[in-house]
């Protein structure tokens, strides 16, 4: 949960559509390596990976918990298959191969043979369909998923109470744990897990202090070929500089927080081995209004205080220049296929002019006084927060160029960086102003659309939100995905995306910033098969849902 949930994916898990012939019918095994930075630590063949968003670990390798430890759901705990968000495939994992229905309502998994837990016991339909009771009782979601039942031992099947094409990938991306353990603890919701029994490559826990802890191999992993490394090692720190020093001091092979100057501060200290990749694939990163609080519910507001951002001052300055601003389509560079280009030709307001921003203001109601500075309908200064937690340096440095950008409409913004864990908690109750915030990404669009315009993922202030902290919901937009969702025909796809774009541009839920990179930087002096832009069989996240496939592929270097 990166820098507690916004800074990577909404969701536990990334609901998809259909992505082809393969999505629908996918077989096949892992996956294999590819490319290549001074330094590592002298661990004996321990990968050491730093946590920027984690000042100390308190063990718990719950996987239905939210607080679960870094590599829980990377490392000890695995899913049916991966996606793989550069090139939009799916990868056959705990599941060898399934079948989709073509009407979209429902989906069976076959089983890999031979895998078996880190104790010993074999992997059956009977964990995969534990798993997903015990999940939806501790966590909720799947409201769609009306049964999931064991066809036999190998075999399982998730029948759908609709037509939904993203539930394969809903379902297929949940990590599974043992039936025979967590059948007999008393409160599953509650348990730290202490010493976890997964399925994983890298599941012992050897070592656990407050600053560090280590993963030692699953002696009865599935694919004990791909376990090169002799473990895991993670590092604790309380924002993105101690992280990076611990980069450039060359006492960490990898990690995946922002470096401003990756090539100066980096790179450029031993070229030959140092490396990073930082496609922009990732969410659209967006300022979140809070719409249940005035004057954010008006859509002429979010455009208005959307064409006084300076985007490009917010790629070069803030981000370093390792993005570009977003359109009005929202959609970051995963989608660029889907992009309807008609609109983002025509659309004006993810685009600098401050003089028209001004004058949408001026016409709305919201009058600057004599000293220059904008007043609300009832008369009360307009200002607000911008919140954003202290550990994330980049996002600080968007905050306080969008506060100075909003100086020019007569808007002041006051930028709050408290804990990561006290900005989200503002997020998730409802009671925020603004903030920034990492989308929902899938292999489509639905996702995104899903998590920014639907009324179904709308929960009223003061209860929970997991996604939507912005709390807008569009009629128009929830019919459109409910068509959406119901289909697996490419053609239809299309011109559905196209209607939510349109609808995006038109109503404003977020104010799209940049495409979210995929932060990845590494060495090669130790551990060698990382992916690369000329082998993108996994993002260099350590943290994502493809870590797995990094894990799996790296080997010692010769």
């Amino acid at each position: 949960m990166p820098k507690i949930n916004p800074k990577r994916s909404l969701t536990v898990v990334a609901a998809t559509l259909a992505i082809g012939a393969l999505a629908l019918t996918g077989c096949g095994a892992g996956n294999t390596s590819g490319s290549t930075a001074n330094g590592g630590s002298a661990s004996n063949g321990l990968l050491t990976i730093p946590r920027e968003d984690t000042a100390t670990f308190t063990s718990n390798f719950n996987p239905f918990s939210p607080n679960a430890l870094p590599m829980t759901q990377q490392s000890v705990f695995e899913p049916l298959l991966i996606v793989n968000p550069v090139k939009g495939e799916p990868v056959p994992w705990l599941g060898a191969s399934w079948k989709a229905d073509k009407d979209g309502k429902g989906v069976t998994f076959t089983l890999r043979d031979g895998v078996k837990w880190s104790d010993g016991q074999p992997l059956t339909a009977d964990d995969v369909v534990y798993t997903f009771d015990l999940q939806k009782k501790i966590q909720g979601g799947f409201a769609y998923l009306a049964k999931v039942s064991a066809v036999d031992a190998h075999t399982v099947r998730f029948d759908f109470n609709k037509a939904y094409s993203p539930g394969l990938y809903e379902v297929g991306q949940q990590v599974i744990a043992p039936k025979h353990v967590w059948s007999k603890i008393a409160d599953p919701a509650k348990a730290t897990n202490d010493n976890p029994v997964g399925t994983g490559p890298y599941t012992q826990v050897s070592h656990f202090q407050t600053q560090s802890f280590e993963l030692d191999k699953n002696p009865n992993y599935w694919q004990p070929e791909k376990q090169q490394l002799t473990g895991i090692r993670m590092l604790a720190f309380a924002g993105n500089s101690g992280a990076n020093l611990a980069l450039q001091n060359g006492d960490v092979d990898w990690s995946d927080q922002f470096i401003p100057n990756v090539q100066k501060t980096f790179i450029d200290k031993d070229p030959a081995h140092r490396h990073f990749w930082y496609p922009t694939t990732g969410g659209t990163i967006n300022w979140q209004l809070n719409t249940t609080k005035a004057p954010f519910n008006d859509p002429v507001v979010r455009k208005a205080l959307s064409m006084a951002v300076d985007r490009d001052q917010v790629d070069s300055l803030g981000m370093s220049g390792y993005t570009h601003p977003a359109d009005c389509t929202g959609l970051s560079d995963t989608y660029t296929s889907w992009r309807d280009q008609s609109i983002v030709d025509k659309c004006d307001w993810t685009k600098l002019n401050v003089d028209k921003a001004n004058q949408m203001l001026d016409d709305a109601g919201y009058k600057k006084g004599t000293d220059g500075i904008r007043t609300l309908k009832d008369g009360k200064p307009f200002q607000f927060k911008f919140s954003v937690g202290s550990a994330s340096s980049d996002w600080l440095s968007v905050g306080q160029i969008i506060s100075k950008n909003m100086e020019k409409l007569g808007v002041k913004v006051e930028v709050s960086s408290p804990d990561w864990s006290q900005v989200v908690s503002g997020y998730t109750d409802g009671s925020f102003d603004s903030g920034i915030v990492w989308s929902n990404a899938g292999a489509t669009p639905y996702e995104f659309y899903r998590g920014v315009m639907s009324q179904k993922v709308v929960v009223p202030v003061g209860q929970k939100a997991n996604e939507n902290y912005h709390r807008f919901g569009d009629p128009e937009a929830t019919a459109t995905l409910d068509k959406l969702a119901a289909t697996a025909d490419p053609t239809a796809q299309k011109t559905l995306v196209n209607s939510l774009e349109a609808r995006f541009n038109d109503v404003a839920p977020v104010i799209p910033l940049f495409s979210g990179p995929a932060w990845g930087a590494y060495t090669d002096q130790r551990f060698t098969g990382w992916p690369s832009n000329d082998n993108p069989y996994a993002t260099l996240s350590a943290r994502s849902a493809t870590t797995v496939l990094i894990l799996t592929s790296l080997k010692p270097a010769q």
